[in-house]
Parts: C-alpha cells; sequence; structure tokens
C-alpha cells in the first residue's frame, strides 16, 4: 500500500521488530555462527558442520530445541547451552542488522512528517535490545521510542493503549505495523488500524 494513503491523518505509527523492521533470521544466523565458532575453540568440534547443521535444522524447523538437536548430532556437552543462550543475548555480531529497504524508505517518511514512531516488542528484553543495538539504523534511531513487553509485564495492547493515552491520541491517529497473527489481534483488540508490514511499499 502506498505510504501516502496509510499515513493519512496519523500521528504515530507502532511497530514491532523481528520480521517487521528486519529478518530476525538475520540476527539468529550470526548467533549460530558465533556459536559454531565458540565450540571449536571449547576442543568440541569443527566449526563448519556445526554451523551448517543449525543452519539447515533453523531452515527447516525453526529456532526451537535448535541447541538440543544440535547437542545431539554432536555430542557438545549440555554446560553449553548456556553460551548459546548468553550468545543470543550479548552477542557481538560480525554484521550490522539491516532494515527491510520498504521499511527504511517508510521510516523516513515518518520522520519527514514528524509522525512519532514506536517499537513494542516481544521477547527476551536483553536480546531485543541487543537487535536493536546492532541495526543500522541511518541515523533514525533518535526519532525510536521503545516498549520491551516482556519487561513491563504488559500485553501488546495495554501498551499501545498506554502510548494512545501518554500521547493524547484516538485510535485513529495511530497505525501498528506487524508480522502476524498475534500482532493483528492485539491490535484488534484495542480498535487499532493494523497493516502487515510486507503490505507496505
Amino acid at each position: 500500500m502506498e505510504i501516502s494513503q496509510l499515513l493519512k491523518d496519523k500521528q504515530a505509527v507502532i511497530f514491532e521488530l523481528d520480521n517487521v523492521l528486519f529478518p530476525e533470521k538475520d540476527y539468529l544466523l550470526q548467533v549460530y555462527y558465533l556459536f559454531a565458532q565458540f565450540i571449536e575453540y571449547a576442543g568440541q568440534k569443527e566449526a563448519q558442520p556445526v554451523l551448517a547443521f543449525m543452519r539447515s535444522e533453523f531452515e527447516q524447523s525453526g529456532s526451537d530445541l535448535l541447541f538440543e538437536k544440535t547437542a545431539a548430532q554432536f555430542k557438545i556437552d549440555q554446560k553449553y547451552q548456556y553460551n548459546f543462550d548468553l550468545l543470543h543475548q550479548n552477542a557481538r555480531l560480525p554484521l550490522k542488522l539491516l532494515l527491510f529497504q520498504s521499511m527504511l524508505n517508510f521510516l523516513q517518511e515518518l520522520v519527514v512528517n514528524r509522525i512519532k514512531i514506536f517499537i513494542v516488542t516481544a521477547g527476551n528484553p536483553e536480546q531485543q535490545l541487543n537487535k536493536i543495538k546492532q541495526t543500522e539504523w541511518n541515523g533514525l534511531e533518535q526519532y525510536l521510542t521503545v516498549y520491551f513487553a516482556d519487561e513491563l509485564k504488559q500485553s501488546k495492547a495495554e501498551i499501545f493503549q498506554n502510548i494512545l493515552s501518554s500521547n493524547n491520541l484516538s485510535a485513529e491517529q495511530a497505525l501498528v505495523v506487524g508480522a502476524n497473527n498475534f500482532d493483528a489481534q492485539q491490535s484488534k483488540s484495542g480498535n487499532l488500524p493494523y497493516i502487515e508490514s510486507v503490505k507496505i511499499c
């Protein structure tokens, strides 16, 4: 949908992070690369076969139980799950995370039109903050206000309402940009307009 149509009468846009502003896999695959390098350094297994297995499993089945599958495949000590989990939270990525081009264009348009930008993200707050810190924002970071749902112990719908009330906005003056049915449901519960990120051009 054209940006000008989306922004008609809007004063705030609320985004999720993963698979909305950038592909989550760009973060996870770099974490798996770093973990495979760590496993080789720790004298467990060569990095390349471990990484190839993790990438394949991730692409076929997602991230669930990926450490357990990898540990079973390569007989990796269970104690290294700690390192695997820690890397998700504080990994120093080899490469910056890049915004989807359509989202970069959209964010820039919001700034030009002085429309407020909010990110409301679920998941481990440390991990989500780490992603934000390692994203190439092209100077847009100064315009972002971020809420971590798990840290606030609130639903996204509750945070949406808090954003509206604290900025004296009606639901019609805001737009939620998400990537899945959960985001759509959370928006619908507060009567906020919603659009999937892939539909923005």
